[in-house]
C-alpha cells in the first residue's frame, strides 16, 4: 500500500505512459544532462545526413519528462501545471524559435513552473513550423535503473467505424425496387419480433442429405496445332474493301454484267485481255466461278467407282495387316516377327511335349469367311476360281422357307475375309456352282427348283446376271445336286477345247447346256434308268433275257476323268456309281457295286487318273480302280451317313470327309485303318460342305451358321515328286497283301 503523498507520481506515470513518453531518468550533472540532449545523427559514406525523419512532428525546447515533473518541492503535487506545460509548448516555441536562443538559455525550470492552463489560449491556431530535431543521447542502463518498478496502465481506444450500411437495408435508396425492399425488411423484422414467446412459431433443425462426389475419368485426343499462312497483296485488299461497301444490288448487277462479259470475251487475245484491267478481273471471276461450279457434290464422289475402288484397296490393306500372320500361315510363307517386341523369359525354348505336339498333324484354325449377310444361311457349296487362286464362291440356303431371297451367292477374296467382294441374291436355294476355265468370270449355279444360272463375276448387281434357263422348257425337274465345266471331247487340241457345262439333278438327268436365242438351252447326255439282271416277264407272257430299262432313278453327284473328258461317273440314291460316256446315252460302260445308300459323292484322283473315291449314306467310303467291280480299300471309322468326300490337290495319298458334326482327314501313307485326324466341330452345329484349297495345306469347311472356316493341315505336305507312284505303290501293297 502507497501513502497519500505517493498519488501524485503514480499519475503522473499512468499520464506519461498514455502520452507516449519514455521514462527519463535525470542525469546527474549538467554534462551529461547535455549530452542526452543531442540526438543521434546518421550520415552516410560522403558525410550526408541521412538521419531518418520523425513520423509526427517534434516540438521545439521540450525538455525531459523528469524535469517536468519534478519531484522537488510542491511541483510534483501540481500534475495540472504540468500537463498544461506540455499542451501549450508548442506555442511558446513558436516564439523562442524566432530568437537565436537555444532551449537550454531560453527556457528555465521556474518558467516552466509558472506556466499553467490559464497562461494558453486553446483557441488560438498554432502555426506551422519545420520542426527542429534534437539531438538526445541515451544514457546506458545502470543496476538502479533495471530494479525500478514502471507501472503502465493499458487502456481500450474507441472502436472507429469505417462502413456502415445499416440504414441502407442492401439496396441503394436510389434503386427502383428500394421501396419495396424496405417494406420486407420491416415485415421480416416483425415477424422476428412476433415470434418471441409465440406458440405459433416453432424452432427445428433440418438435415439435407449431399450427393455422393463421383469421379469420372475420361481420355481424349491431343489438341493438334496446324500452323497455316497466307500471302495478302495490296490487291486482295483493296478488293476485299471495296467487297464490304457493295450493296446485294450491285452485287447482282456485277454477276449479271460476269454473265455477259463471258460470252463476249471468249474470243478474245490473250494481249487484249493482258492489256485490259477490266477484262482480267472479268476473266480471273469467270475462272472462279467456272471452278465453283465445275467443284463435284460429296453424294456423287462417294458415289463414283474410282471412290469404290480406292476404298476396296483400303479395305483389303487393312485386312491383309490385322490377318497377316494367318495368310502367311496358309500361303506357307514365314512370319516376321516384330523387332520391337522385347523376348518373354525362355521364348524360343521348347519343351519335349510341345515339339511333340509341333510334330502331330492336326487342324489349325486360321479365319472364317462370315459376314453379316450370311446370318441366317447355311453354306451348301464352294469352289475356287481356275484362273485365281484367291477367289472363292460360296453358295448359301436360307434357314427360313419364308426369305424373298432364299439362295445367296458370295464371292470371297484371300485378300478381305472379313467382306465378299460381290454378293448375288437368288430366286432359289443355291445347290452347287462351278467356275469356268476358259471364261474365269463366269460362274455356273445350280438352283433348288431345278434352273442353272450363269453369272459374271466382273460386274455387281442385276448386270452380272448372263443367263438362266428358268424360262426353259427343258429345264431339271428336280433340284440340281451338281454342276460342272469340263472340257469338249470333239477338239482334238487341249488349247482348242472349249468349257461345257453339264449338271446332274435328282430327276436322273445328266444335262450339258449352251447359250441359245432365248437363254440356256440343253441336251441330255443320259437318263439314269433302273437295271434288272434278272429274267422277266413282258407283257403277253413272252421272256426277255438281259437287262431292261425302267423309270429313271435320282442321280446325286458325277465327276468327269481327269484326262478323258467323254468319261464320267455318276453317283445314284440306289448305292450304285455307273461309267458313262458322252458318246453313249443308252448304256453304261461300268457299274460298281458296293454301297448299300445313296452315293453322296463320287471323285477322281488328280494324281492316279484310274483311282477314284466315293461316300455314301452307309456310313463307308471307298477306294476303287478302274475296270475294277469290288473296291481296292474301304474306309469307315464312325456309324455315321458321310456327306462328303474329297481328294487333297497337294498330296496323293490325302483325302478328307464330313460327317454331321466331325471332319476327318486319311493320310494313307500314315494309315490306312484309321483316319489321321479327327475334328469336331461346335455344339449344335452341322457341317455341310468342304474343300481343298489350291497350293496349301488348308482345308475349308462350310456349317449350318453360315461360316466358311479355314483351317491349317500342318505336317501333312508331301513332296510333289514321285506323288503317282506313292498312291500306286499303296493300292499295290494292300491288293498284294489281301490276295
Amino acid at each position: 500500500m502507497s501513502s497519500s503523498g505517493s498519488v501524485g507520481p503514480k499519475v503522473t506515470q499512468r499520464l506519461k505512459h498514455k502520452l507516449g513518453f519514455k521514462s527519463y531518468e535525470k542525469p546527474k550533472d549538467s554534462t551529461a544532462r547535455e549530452q542526452q540532449r543531442k540526438a543521434a545523427q546518421v550520415l552516410d559514406a560522403e558525410g550526408r545526413d541521412v538521419t531518418p525523419r520523425p513520423l509526427c512532428p517534434t516540438f521545439l525546447g521540450v525538455l525531459p519528462l523528469d524535469e517536468i515533473f519534478s519531484s522537488k518541492g510542491s511541483d510534483r503535487s501540481k500534475p495540472t501545471s504540468s500537463f498544461a506545460d506540455l499542451l501549450t509548448s508548442s506555442s511558446f516555441l513558436e516564439s523562442t524559435s524566432q530568437s537565436s536562443l537555444s532551449p537550454k538559455d531560453s527556457w528555465t525550470k521556474e518558467t516552466i513552473d509558472s506556466l499553467t492552463l490559464q497562461d494558453v489560449n486553446p483557441n488560438l491556431p498554432a502555426p506551422y513550423k519545420v520542426p527542429v530535431k534534437i539531438n538526445r543521447v541515451e544514457e546506458d542502463l545502470t543496476e538502479d535503473m533495471l530494479d525500478e518498478v514502471v507501472q503502465k496502465v493499458i487502456t481500450d481506444r474507441d472502436t472507429l467505424t469505417l462502413l456502415d450500411l445499416s440504414l441502407t437495408h442492401g439496396v441503394s435508396e436510389e434503386a427502383e425496387d428500394s421501396n419495396a425492399v424496405q417494406e420486407r425488411n420491416v415485415l421480416y423484422a416483425e415477424l422476428c419480433r412476433n415470434r418471441t414467446n409465440n406458440d405459433k412459431y416453432v424452432d427445428g433443425a433440418t438435415q439435407t442429405l449431399n450427393g455422393m462426389p463421383k469421379v469420372k475419368k475420361i481420355q481424349t485426343n491431343k489438341n493438334i496445332v496446324v500452323d497455316e499462312g497466307a500471302t495478302a497483296t495490296n490487291w486482295d485488299l483493296h478488293d476485299s474493301y471495296c467487297e464490304q461497301k457493295k450493296t446485294p444490288e450491285a452485287h447482282e448487277a456485277d454477276i449479271q454484267d460476269l454473265t455477259a462479259s463471258t460470252g463476249k470475251g471468249q474470243d478474245r487475245t490473250a494481249e487484249s485481255i493482258s492489256g485490259d484491267t477490266g477484262s482480267t478481273v472479268s476473266s480471273l471471276l469467270e475462272k472462279c466461278e467456272d471452278s465453283f461450279k465445275a467443284r463435284p457434290d460429296l453424294e456423287d464422289v462417294l458415289m463414283s467407282d474410282s471412290f469404290k475402288s480406292s476404298l476396296l484397296v483400303m479395305e483389303r490393306a487393312v485386312a491383309t495387316n490385322v490377318l497377316l500372320a494367318e495368310l502367311a500361315a496358309y500361303k506357307n510363307l514365314p512370319v516376321l516377327e516384330d523387332p520391337d517386341r522385347t523376348a518373354e523369359p525362355g521364348f524360343g525354348e521348347q519343351s519335349d511335349e510341345d515339339e511333340e505336339h509341333l510334330s502331330t498333324p492336326t487342324m489349325k484354325h486360321l479365319w472364317v469367311f462370315v459376314c453379316d449377310l450370311t446370318k441366317g444361311y447355311k453354306a451348301t457349296s464352294m469352289a475356287w476360281s481356275k484362273k485365281n487362286s484367291n477367289i472363292l464362291a460360296v453358295g448359301y440356303i436360307a434357314h427360313d422357307s419364308k426369305n424373298p431371297n432364299p439362295g445367296l451367292i458370295c464371292c470371297w477374296s484371300l485378300k478381305n475375309p472379313k467382306w465378299p467382294e460381290r454378293v448375288y441374291s437368288c430366286h432359289s436355294d443355291v445347290m452347287s456352282l462351278d467356275f469356268s476355265a476358259n471364261n474365269p468370270s463366269q460362274l455356273a449355279v445350280g438352283m433348288k427348283d431345278g434352273s442353272i444360272s450363269i453369272y459374271s463375276v466382273n460386274t455387281e448387281g442385276e448386270t452380272a446376271f448372263i443367263a438362266s434357263s428358268r424360262e426353259g422348257s427343258r429345264k431339271h425337274l428336280h433340284p440340281v445336286m451338281q454342276v460342272t465345266w469340263t472340257k469338249h471331247q470333239l477338239k482334238l487340241s487341249e488349247k482348242e477345247r472349249q468349257d461345257v457345262l453339264v449338271s446332274v439333278s435328282i430327276d436322273g438327268r445328266i444335262t450339258k447346256w449352251f447359250l441359245g436365242g432365248s437363254g440356256l438351252d440343253c441336251i441330255d447326255l443320259m437318263k439314269l434308268k433302273k437295271i434288272y439282271d434278272a429274267k422277266k416277264k413282258a407283257a403277253g407272257g413272252k421272256k426277255v433275257e438281259g437287262n431292261v430299262l425302267v423309270p429313271a432313278i435320282p442321280a446325286l453327284c458325277f465327276d468327269f476323268h481327269p484326262t478323258e473328258y467323254g468319261i464320267y461317273l455318276v453317283g445314284t440314291y440306289d448305292g450304285l456309281i455307273h461309267e458313262c460316256s458322252v458318246s453313249n446315252n443308252e448304256q453304261f460302260l461300268n457299274t460298281y457295286k458296293h454301297h448299300i445308300g445313296p452315293v453322296n459323292h463320287v471323285e477322281w484322283s488328280p494324281f492316279s487318273p484310274d483311282v477314284f473315291l466315293s461316300c455314301s449314306s452307309d456310313w463307308s467310303m471307298h477306294l476303287w480302280q478302274r475296270g475294277v467291280s469290288a473296291p481296292t480299300m474301304s474306309f469307315r471309322s464312325a456309324y455315321s451317313e458321310v456327306h462328303i468326300a474329297q481328294w487333297s490337290s497337294n498330296s496323293p495319298a490325302l483325302f478328307a470327309a464330313i460327317y454331321k458334326q466331325w471332319v476327318e482327314v486319311w493320310d494313307l501313307n500314315s494309315n490306312i485303318m484309321f483316319p489321321t485326324i479327327v475334328h469336331h466341330a461346335a455344339a449344335d452345329v452341322e457341317l455341310t460342305s468342304l474343300l481343298f484349297a489350291r497350293d496349301s495345306d488348308s482345308v475349308l469347311v462350310g456349317d449350318t451358321e453360315g461360316q466358311v472356316t479355314v483351317y491349317k493341315l500342318p505336317n501333312l505336305r508331301v513332296g510333289r515328286t514321285k506323288k503317282v507312284e506313292s498312291l500306286d505303290d499303296i493300292i499295290q501293297s494292300v491288293s498284294s497283301h489281301r490276295w
